[in-house]
């Protein structure tokens, strides 16, 4: 069988299946990157600064659609109630964040037992690299600016240091500082105290910005392309197929050309049986038998 596929013709064919195959499996690969995809580009208007009091309310359960917003808000940090955060990388070293509560004026007072009479959001206000370089937050009225973000789950099975914690977790902070608080944290990029920035990103030093930026959205995965993804791959297959195919056709008749060519019939007809001789030695085949006598 390789003989008959090292003719010409078929060596041309293979050359063409690999070809098509070729393209074949890049439509695959374009089929699956688009099964992948996000169906929902991130949101331009999460980068137009909007009031937290008018973004997201206290006691309310955090909706996706404010993740990610940027808002501004204005109020006083505590001193006293600023933890770390390990375990947290920058640039690809370990280190803190600082998180620090921060009381914003204007915010809806929440009711009943043990709710405060101000209400506050945890402020991720930078990244330190050792506990003992983080200072404490802008005293005064600040002009908060940052992004809004989820709280984090805290860390089930690990007891935080004290001054640390395990998570920047709202559930886990409101205990520690014993406050009433929205159900997210912002991300500072701009800590304003008398028309001067002084946030991390403004004040060069050993407290780092974060630089968080819109996170994307959740891919979904496009089952029908992920599907004509792997019809390509058949398709690819098939090629290969096809080819192997119409070679082995090609083989099976030239085997039927060389078996009809060698079992053609001689001329004449059937096999006729030669007469028998006739002479002295077939009329007397026993002409040396003795007779026995009775």
């Amino acid at each position: 069988m390789w003989k008959t596929a090292l003719k010409p013709r078929w060596i041309a064919g293979f050359i063409f299946a690999i070809i098509l195959s070729g393209v074949f499996v890049l439509l695959s690969q374009w089929q699956f990157g688009r099964s992948t995809q996000p169906e929902v580009p991130v949101n331009p208007a999460s980068e137009q600064v909007q009031p937290l009091t008018s973004t997201l309310q206290p006691g309310e359960f955090f909706h996706g659609s404010v993740a990610d917003q940027m808002v501004t808000a204005q109020g006083t940090y505590s001193p006293d109630k600023q933890v770390l955060v390990p375990g947290r990388l920058h640039d690809g070293k370990s280190g803190y964040w600082v998180v620090s509560a921060f009381a914003v004026n204007g915010a809806p007072a929440l009711t009943g037992a043990g709710a405060s009479p101000q209400t506050w959001i945890p402020v991720a206000r930078g990244w330190v690299a050792q506990p003992g370089d983080a200072a404490a937050p802008p005293s005064g009225v600040v002009e908060l600016t940052g992004r809004l973000l989820p709280s984090e789950a805290p860390v089930a099975g690990k007891a935080p240091k004290p001054g640390e914690a395990s998570a920047v977790s709202v559930a886990e902070l409101i205990n520690y500082w014993d406050v009433s608080s929205y159900p997210g944290f912002v991300s500072a990029t701009a800590e304003v105290v008398g028309g001067q920035d002084l946030s991390a990103s403004a004040v060069p030093g050993k407290l780092l910005p974060l630089n968080i930026g819109p996170q994307p959205p959740e891919q979904h995965i496009n089952w029908l392309n992920l599907f004509y993804s792997i019809e390509w791959v058949v398709f690819a297959g098939f090629a290969f197929f096809i080819w192997w195919r119409l070679v082995k056709d090609d083989y099976h008749r030239d085997l039927e050309e060389a078996l009809e060519d060698g079992d053609e019939a001689p001329a004449g007809g059937l096999h006729e049986t030669p007469p028998l001789p006739h002479g002295p030695e077939q009329q007397h085949p026993d002409q040396h038998q003795q007779k026995v006598q009775p």
